[in-house]
């Protein structure tokens, strides 16, 4: 198959190349936010139930999160170096990257799903979930389980489509799932009367739906770097490779689910009220990261080619590209949110407490997510790179080393308060240190490369 396609990665003018590999995968990204937001749109508003059912999905969201991050070790470890080996000529290495990350998508899947189902009402009870709420909870993710495959499959190798040089492809296998989950969610929820259940079986038929798409091109004469039984067979040094580099988006992503899981566990003491308060400003945030990650998803196999064909301006200039775009973007969506908290949350509800809840704290959760998209380009242009080791760090010290100790002492002196400013806090501190970090690194990077 021909590579003109990747070619271009290396060739055409670098602010129109990133904005033509981005959009489609931000496009993707954004309807594929909307069907996990109807989700929580439709559910809140479920008469009698739907503040507490809220707050029962809200629990398994980190449950969800931890399960699909998996898919991040081969989408976000694999794919880039997928990306430096073309950019190198070497297709094989490419080839095997895929194979293998497809078996390890597998393993993932049994790995994750059945532990899960074992553990199911414990786990929910001790990240948040109350008497109230873990029924709800309880129907959605034994449901959800079942599709656990379709996610990980669907999630981890479209970043590959991408790294073809391929955006318009990638971005349907979202739309996809998409457009089925909004049309299918009031089917289940309401019509059927299936309520939180139906919302998880539209969301699992929506996933395999987009999973088959990747598997059929990826699998099709269409695609130049194609998903091969040959490439397969397991290969430690591949492994090991896409493990290391693939580590630091696992960790931004489980990290997620980590923080979920103290911040449920530390608001219960204060109220089922607060958990769901909790949910729609995780909704709202979504707003700004998901766009984020899809631009990442367009920029991070450009980066990567370039950096493999040894082309040091072609990396800086995309780099300026990035950190112009994701901090502005960032910067003015967390300003609209702070200034207009009761629009956002109206959204999700009509219970008036809840309303007032989220105004009160809002503000002090999203505070210092204002600078947070100088974290989002700094570290996923590490990943873009290569440089594992950094990546990993930076992934690390804002929810690990900051936010969770911070969300565990914080409330011992502010009271629910606490709670929702160890995320500001954390998120500031973070960002300044990560752009700190690349100020140092990234010209050693360089450096290196051109030698």
């Amino acid at each position: 198959m021909s590579n003109v396609y990747e070619e271009r990665l290396g060739t055409d003018p670098m602010l129109p190349l990133v904005f033509r590999m981005a959009l489609p995968a931000v496009a993707a990204q954004m309807v594929n936010l909307l069907y996990n937001i109807v989700d929580r749109i439709y559910i809140g508003h479920i008469p009698h139930i739907g503040t507490d059912a809220l707050a029962g999905i809200g629990v398994t969201s980190s449950v969800i999160i931890l399960i699909s991050s998996f898919s991040a070790i081969v989408g976000g470890g694999g794919a880039p170096l997928a990306a430096i080996a073309l950019g190198q000529g070497d297709r094989t290495r490419a080839g095997k990257i895929l194979g293998n990350g497809f078996v390890l998508l597998i393993l993932f899947t049994l790995f994750t799903s059945l532990l899960t189902y074992v553990f199911m009402k414990p786990l929910l009870m001790f990240i948040g979930a109350s008497e109230h709420t873990l029924g709800y909870a309880v129907d959605y993710l034994s449901v959800y389980l079942l599709g656990t495959l379709f996610v990980e499959l669907s999630v981890g190798l479209n970043t590959f489509i991408n790294t073809q040089g391929r955006p318009a492809i990638a971005m349907w296998s979202v739309l996809i799932g998409a457009f089925l989950n909004i049309v299918l969610d009031p089917l289940f929820i309401f019509v059927l009367d299936m309520g939180v259940k139906g919302a998880a079986v539209a969301t699992i038929l929506s996933q395999a739906c987009s999973a088959v798409w990747v598997l059929s091109f990826l699998t099709s004469r269409k695609a130049s770097l194609p998903l091969e039984r040959k490439y397969m067979k397991p290969d430690k040094r591949i492994i090991l490779s896409t493990l290391a580099l693939g580590i630091s988006p696992f960790i931004m992503a489980s990290t997620e689910s980590l923080v979920g899981f103290v911040l449920n566990s530390s608001l219960k003491d204060f109220g089922d009220i607060y958990i769901s308060a909790l949910t729609i400003m995780q909704s709202a945030m979504l707003f700004v990261s998901v766009p984020l990650t899809g631009f990442a998803q367009g920029f991070v196999p450009v980066a990567g080619y370039n950096y493999g064909h040894g082309n040091k301006e072609r990396v800086k200039q995309c780099f300026k590209v990035v950190l112009t775009v994701m901090f502005s973007f960032n910067f003015v969506l967390i300003v609209l949110m702070i200034l207009f908290p009761s629009v956002v949350s109206s959204a999700f509800t009509t219970d008036e407490r809840l309303i007032s809840t989220v105004e009160d704290v809002m503000p002090v959760f999203l505070a210092g997510m204002t600078i947070f998209g100088l974290q989002r380009a700094c570290q996923n242009m590490f990943v873009a790179l290569g440089q594992a080791k950094v990546s990993v760090f930076i992934a690390l010290l804002r929810k690990v080393f900051l936010l969770i100790p911070l969300a565990l002492i914080l409330p011992h002196f502010m009271g629910v308060m606490g709670v929702y400013a160890a995320e500001g806090i954390s998120d500031a501190t973070a960002a300044i240190c990560c752009t700190v970090i690349f100020a140092i690194q990234f010209p050693k990077i360089l450096k290196k490369m051109h030698a």
